[in-house]
């Protein structure tokens, strides 16, 4: 049976929607907000003061006919929403349980969605094709390819095309808690080289409009920064603005975001302002096995209070765990930015990594690595000081998971794809190929090993923890009594009467 809802706007205005009991109430949303010339993205729905849910019918939303709905201001800030994809079969035989599990904020699109379990953080490392899969058709005969299109399952409703892809969680009524999103795919009549030049106008229509309101941005501001200094920054509602924060973070860092990276890693340039050797590959330090079979570390002594914690280390672990029961909301898109500029300037700060290679025999060498090199490099710079070169091995950093690549790529940048900085420990391993008549035997060359110098270990000052001797009780109570003589207290059973 048909009915309607009355729509109420923040300026009193109205709007009347009829409805049926399978009408979403996003769609109510939706078409109030064409009425009213508003943007639904903006507007959540209150009935007698409690949020309406928007992903559920009509008829299972509790409200009845005529029921008055008052639209309210959405949040500036999304929340999370936890998104469980579930993969069809064939795909689903490499991935456990069929799904894949991932959170995202609310205001991300159905079409971002899908492209960060394609080829995001939220894949699991499996390579899965959904929004560029083509079919081969059978009934003409060319060779043509033909689009499928992805179809998306959420709580009944379909999604598959272009346009219902661009709505985002929160449109959906999704603002929060589990979703799960069934996956399937669609076959059209669309050749494939269409459907991508489709894809690629509609996101480069999108990207024109994001950088026109980023020019007006920059024209908005532009009369403020003329006249203000070099250093100082422009305050806009209340939070202070680099300078050149609207453009591109590839081609100048902001004034923050160097001032972070400076905080972050205050030493990685400094510490390791040497040049670098003539020839690459040289090491610059070589340091022998130690001689004993106890490391020089263990021989230092220590006393029993350097391993009972202090009120300072309880104080730190309470601070922690009070940190991390706090909620925490996820970054805005301009906090993002500034991390990933601030990261690009910590990045770009780096003229050297000292990188030290451990090898099976407990000998060591060091290198010093401009920011361009790749794994490759370290490699051919560990077989220059080798006395068997022809053996196989990989390099493998601090933890025992990550493993260096022997690739020139630039996926395998030392200090961009592997996050090298300051100086940085990597252990040599034979492969299991390797005989073991040539793992007993010297590592280095004969004469890289004559430069060897053996490892020092520092002297540790020596910190007084005795603690600082205070008054005694008695000093304490003589004191008192000093201060208290020629005062005479009146008992209490002389007084009389109540305050």
């Amino acid at each position: 049976m048909a009915s309607h809802v009355v729509v109420i706007a923040t300026d009193l205005r109205r709007a009347t929607i009829k409805v049926t009991p399978g009408t979403y109430l996003s769609d109510v949303l939706d078409q109030a907000c064409q009425k009213l010339n508003l943007s639904s993205d903006k507007y959540l729905v209150k009935h007698k003061q409690k949020q309406v849910d928007l992903s559920v019918p009509f008829r299972t939303s509790g409200l009845t006919g005529g029921a008055k709905l008052e639209l309210v201001l959405r949040s500036k800030t999304p929340s999370a929403v936890q998104i469980a994809l579930q993969i069809p079969q064939p795909e689903a035989k490499e991935i456990p349980g069929g799904r894949l599990i991932k959170k995202f904020p609310s205001d991300l699109t159905l079409w971002k969605v899908m492209r960060q379990f394609e080829s995001g953080e939220a894949n699991a490392g499996k390579n899965i094709n959904i929004t560029a899969r083509g079919y081969a058709s059978t009934t003409s005969g060319s060779g043509q390819l033909y689009y499928e299109t992805p179809v998306l399952n959420i709580m009944g409703r379909e999604f598959s095309g272009f346009q219902e892809f661009q709505k985002t969680l929160a449109q959906l009524g999704h603002n929060s808690g589990n979703v799960l999103i069934r996956l399937g795919y669609k076959r059209t009549e669309k050749t494939l080289f269409e459907a991508m030049q489709e894809i690629s106008m509609y996101f480069k229509d999108g990207d024109e409009e994001k950088e026109a309101e980023k020019k007006a941005d920059e024209a908005k501001h532009e009369p403020e920064k003329e006249d203000q200094r070099p250093e100082d920054t422009v305050m806009t509602d209340g939070v202070p603005e680099a300078a050149g924060m609207q453009q591109n973070s590839t081609s100048s860092q902001t004034p923050a975001a160097v001032q972070l990276a400076e905080e972050e890693a205050p030493q990685e340039s400094a510490n390791i302002s040497s040049p670098l050797p003539q020839d690459p590959y040289q090491p610059v330090n070589v340091f022998l096995a130690p001689t004993g079979s106890t490391p020089a570390a263990a021989l230092v002594p220590a006393s029993e209070t350097d391993f009972t914690p202090t009120v300072a280390h309880a104080q730190l672990h309470q601070a922690r765990l009070l940190e991390s029961s706090r909620n925490k909301r996820l970054l805005s898109d301009k906090e993002l930015e500034e991390k990933a500029a601030a990261e690009e300037a910590r990045i770009a700060s780096i003229k050297f990594v000292l990188v030290k290679v451990r090898f099976p025999d407990n000998t060591s060498s060091e290198w010093q690595v401009s920011p361009s090199e790749t794994g490759a490099f370290l490699y051919e710079a560990v077989r220059h000081v080798m006395a068997d070169a022809s053996q196989k091995f990989h390099l493998v950093l601090p933890g025992g998971k990550d493993i260096i690549k022997d690739n020139s790529g630039p996926g395998h940048n030392l200090v961009k794809a592997y996050k090298l900085s300051g100086r940085v420990l990597v252990n040599l391993v034979w492969e299991d190929s390797v005989p073991a008549a040539v793992r007993k035997q010297p590592f280095l060359k004969a004469n890289v090993a004559q430069q060897g110098q053996a490892v020092k270990v520092p002297d540790l000052p020596t910190v007084d923890d005795e603690p600082v001797a205070g008054p005694s009780k008695g000093e304490v109570k003589e004191e008192k009594k000093e201060k208290s003589d020629g005062i005479k207290k009146i008992p209490k059973w002389l007084k009389l009467g109540k305050k």
